[in-house]
């Protein structure tokens, strides 16, 4: 599939939603496949990314005529985020929508990390997936605590909860969260495509977290809520230091509107629920449209050709298709639980003098150990009910991470912990 090949349809103003076709039915919190939920959170992201990215432009931009084009653009990509974020029924709890959101952290960053093939930015996505792996179990943990749902039951078993690097330990200085750009000209299409995803999709769950953590009861959940909303605020600056900064406005907008085609056609392909499947082809249908207006407006205005900014022939990689990746998260867990930043690179906590400001910020930001919310919602259910809440295929491969009567706040953390 080349969307650069594909001509639309239709005209863009043919493509605009009335009021009825933006007002979709809702899927069954129950009945939904947990990877179509998954795709509804994402691309809800993406869109909203593609809004920000629009409004940013526009007030960077001189020029009215092409501020024009780009209200059109982003106006039709406002419609598409509100087509997709009106498929969370309102019956779905807050909590229960929050185990989605780390769901696809989940299996997203995993997926991207198996088939990234520039090592560095594998290691950014490694990195952070453990620490998605761990909000995952610390809100399924919530979520048994105040809602006596287990959260097993929500994904069905496709990805383990159990914890991962402690969130305790995620808490660095952020300089430590500046990482190293990639250069678009020469990287290849995943790498392109894999930043800009966890970028928009991290990006997404720190708008969530900061938005609505806030309306959670008063205790512990709200207050892990805020917890974990600073950590994705790390997570959107490592990701988006991936990013090139050389690339011109329009060639970024080329590069969104390619990477949305590219996550549509993804979706098409392997949607389950036919309802959900249409409005993939839809969306696709109005992205290509996108793509080629972005394509037009840098050849007018930066006088360049898209495939100069691809740097391919526009053919889409393998596409992106959601399942289980359990030995490769246990894998990971296993070998790099103890990993903690040091500016660029990623080290063994170990490794650190005694002096690096991973320690001081740390210790400013937690305080007291037994006041850090990310530990209190463990050990608040463990005093409850005896130990915590795990779905687990069998235990997990670091050892000191397996008693589920006490919840380990040293590990990646403190040294020879």
């Amino acid at each position: 599939m080349n969307p650069f090949e594909q001509k639309p349809e239709k005209k863009m103003d043919e493509m605009v939603m009335d009021w009825s076709t933006m007002s979709p039915k809702p899927y069954g919190k129950l009945e939904a496949d947990p990877y179509t939920k998954t795709r509804i959170i994402l691309m809800n992201g993406i869109e909203v990314e593609a809004v920000m990215f629009g409004h940013n432009f526009h007030r960077n931009c001189p020029d009215n005529d092409l501020r024009r084009e780009l209200a059109y653009v982003r106006r039709m990509e406002q419609q598409q985020q509100k087509h997709v974020n009106w498929m969370s029924p309102s019956d779905e709890t807050q909590l229960e929508l929050t185990i989605g959101y780390e769901h696809l952290a989940v299996d997203l960053t995993a997926w991207l990390a198996m088939h990234e093939p520039d090592e560095y930015a594998k290691a950014c996505m490694d990195f952070a997936l453990l620490e998605d792996f761990d909000h995952l179990y610390r809100y399924a943990d919530l979520l048994k605590m105040d809602e006596d749902i287990p959260a097993h039951k929500l994904v069905r078993g496709y990805v383990e909860i159990t914890p991962g690097r402690p969130t305790i330990a995620h808490h660095r200085h952020p300089s430590e969260a500046v990482k190293e750009a990639r250069d678009f000209k020469t990287a290849d299409i995943r790498t392109k495509l894999g930043a800009l995803i966890l970028t928009a999709g991290e990006q997404q769950t720190m708008n969530f977290y900061m938005n609505l953590g806030n309306t959670y009861p008063e205790g512990v959940g709200r207050d892990l809520y805020q917890e974990i909303a600073m950590v994705e605020e790390q997570h959107v600056t490592h990701y988006g230091a991936l990013l090139d900064p050389t690339c011109t406005w329009l060639e970024n907008m080329l590069l969104r509107e390619y990477m949305e085609c590219y996550l549509y056609y993804s979706f098409f392909e392997t949607e389950v629920d036919p309802y959900v499947k249409k409005m993939w082809e839809m969306h696709l249908e109005q992205e290509i449209a996108h793509l080629h207006k972005a394509a037009e407006l840098l050849e007018k205005y930066d006088g360049k050709e898209w495939q100069e900014t691809m740097g391919t022939d526009g053919e889409f990689p393998e596409l992106l298709d959601f399942h289980e990746t359990k030995d490769y998260v246990r894998d990971v867990l296993a070998n790099q639980v103890t990993l903690t930043a040091d500016k660029e690179d990623f080290v063994e906590v170990d490794t650190l003098p005694a002096d690096h400001e991973f320690f001081a910020w740390n210790a400013r930001v937690n305080g007291r150990t037994q006041d850090v919310p990310s530990h209190k919602a463990i050990r608040e259910l463990q005093d409850k009910a005896g130990e915590d809440y795990r779905s687990e295929d069998e235990e997990s491969p670091v050892e000191g991470l397996r008693d589920r009567k006490k919840d380990n706040t040293d590990l990646g953390r403190k040294q020879s912990a």
